[in-house]
Order: C-alpha cells, then structure tokens, then sequence
C-alpha cells in the first residue's frame, strides 16, 4: 500500500510539473551563439585612411576612420572568406587576404582595407600561401596600433568547407 501511495504521489508531482505554465517555473536563462555575420571583403572597404605622423617610427601612415557599417560589426562573430598569406609560421601568423600574394595589398597595389590579420583560438595550424580558405571569430577594429592591421579576426578558427 505504501508504494502505491509513494508512486500515485509521485506520479501527481511529475503530472502537475508537466503542465504548470512555463512563466511559473524557473529556468536558467540560455545563451544562444550568435550566428556570424558573414562578411564580404566588400564590407571592409567601409573604411577612409588619412596620413598621420607618427614620431616613433619618423614616417608618415595611414590612420583609418571606420565607417558606422562595419563600426557595427566590432565585436561580433564573422566569418570570411580569402587567401592565406603565411607571415610567419614559427609564431603561427597568418594574414587572410582578398586577393592572392601576387597582388595582394604587400606586394601588389591593393589598400589596407584587402588584409584581416588571423589571431588563432588554437595555435599550430598550419597553411600554405594562397589557400583559399573561410575563418570564424570575431572582428576587432585596429585604429591606434601601428604594429597590427587595421582588422582583425581574434579566436579565429578555420571553417571546414
């Protein structure tokens, strides 16, 4: 008899959870992963470049003043398609590009705007000049330091395609 009791008892408890209304039990609050913006390298030219001076280096560069689109992109998750450039590959930097090495904004005419540098989640990735890849991460605008490039895609991760 007492296990009756104890099941009907139990058995009245879960019925009643299941159709409480949803406002009157509590959940913890779940966080869903935004969905990256997927970038175009279109997107990145929404940008104007001025000559600074900049006394620590004695020369003359381009300062970069964002503009509100891609203001609105700081921050949040990207993904991007381009060409890796190898930079070095002992300190596991990688440049992705618009266009391949042979014309790309090094050693061809294209501007600042056509280069995100790739800061890894993981290091020890390994890729070749001109691989056509896409990256994930998020997107840091770079106006102040001149030892880095105006974007940057940080905890970046290769996209499997």
């Amino acid at each position: 008899m007492k296990k009756n009791v104890c099941f009907i008892a139990l058995s009245g408890l879960l019925t009643l959870a299941a159709f409480t209304p949803a406002k009157l039990v509590s959940h913890p609050p779940v966080t869903v992963a935004a969905e990256p913006v997927k970038l175009s390298w279109e997107t990145l030219r929404d940008v104007t470049f001025k000559k600074k001076w900049y006394p620590e280096e004695s020369v003359y560069m381009l300062y970069p003043t964002f503009g509100a689109g891609i203001q609105k992109l700081s921050g949040k998750p990207v993904e991007l398609t381009g060409y890796v450039l190898p930079v070095d590959y002992e300190s596991n930097l990688y440049v992705l590009s618009a266009f391949p090495y042979s014309a790309c904004f090094f050693c061809g005419g294209a501007g600042p705007e056509s280069v995100v540098s790739l800061k890894f989640k993981k290091n020890g990735l390994k890729f070749k000049t001109d691989e056509r890849r896409t990256f994930r991460g998020t997107l840091k605008l770079n106006a102040d330091n001149i030892y880095e490039l105006n974007y940057i895609i940080a905890d970046a991760e290769m996209v499997e395609q």
